[in-house]
């Protein structure tokens, strides 16, 4: 088979409790997830990794397969993502389903849509690469960044203090919402995405860390005006 989705969430949250499941403007938050890569019509299987019955029953209830529960290894607080991928390629392996390609899904992603990972997904066909994923500009130079020591503020570059902004080479930062690679290689390199990736640039606007109440917030600003705008 040649694409599969997996969405992992794990029930045990910390920073925000049960936050996969929370609702973000009225619906479920990993809804969003769901019904993106459904509707991008890219993939074989959608389905999602949990250890949580109610996740599940989300999942199922917008669509998604969730086949088998995760181990307990790959429930903890401190189990990887790339631990949840490799046992769902290994669980899907042991019935006979294998896959090309995969993209792990965030369910805390709600900015993700249909459109953007069919492109996102072309894309990555296209250029031949092990992986592709979303990145977004730095909004400020991070050479130019302070530190604050012993109550003092500095610059952590000295050096950089002279030179202008748009001086310095762009730099991004990982969105933190997809990443669409090649099953083997993922399994091999243990990592989610590699030297030989593809950036899928965003705008600052598409792009919120969910990690506090204030994240939550301001994510679902940025979501109302992108709607109103559409």
């Amino acid at each position: 088979m040649n694409c599969i989705a997996i969405i992992p969430a794990r029930g045990g949250s910390k920073r925000i409790p049960r936050k996969n499941i929370r609702d973000f403007l009225r619906k479920p938050v990993i809804a969003y997830s769901i019904e993106a890569a459904i509707k991008s019509e890219i993939f074989d299987e959608v389905m999602v990794s949990t250890d949580d019955n109610e996740i599940a029953k989300i999942a199922k209830d917008y669509g998604a397969n969730v086949p088998f529960f995760r181990s307990y290894e790959s429930s903890t607080d401190t189990a990887s993502t790339i631990a949840v991928l490799t046992e769902v390629l290994s669980e899907y392996s042991k019935t006979g389903k294998t896959y090309i390609n995969m993209c792990c899904i965030y369910p805390c992603a709600p900015f993700v849509t249909a459109g953007r990972l069919r492109n996102s997904y072309e894309k990555f066909i296209a250029d031949k690469t092990n992986s592709a994923f979303p990145v977004v500009k730095f909004s400020y130079p991070p050479q130019r960044c302070l530190v604050i020591r012993n109550g003092k503020v500095m610059m952590l570059h000295p050096k950089n203090y002279t030179i202008r902004s748009q001086e310095f080479e762009p730099l991004y930062h990982d969105a933190g919402q997809f990443y669409f690679g090649k099953c083997d290689v993922i399994v091999r390199e243990k990592r989610l995405f590699c030297e030989n990736s593809t950036p899928i640039v965003l705008p600052e606007s598409e792009v919120q860390d969910i990690d506090t109440e204030e994240d939550w917030i301001i994510a679902e600003m940025k979501y109302k005006i992108l709607q109103a705008g559409r």
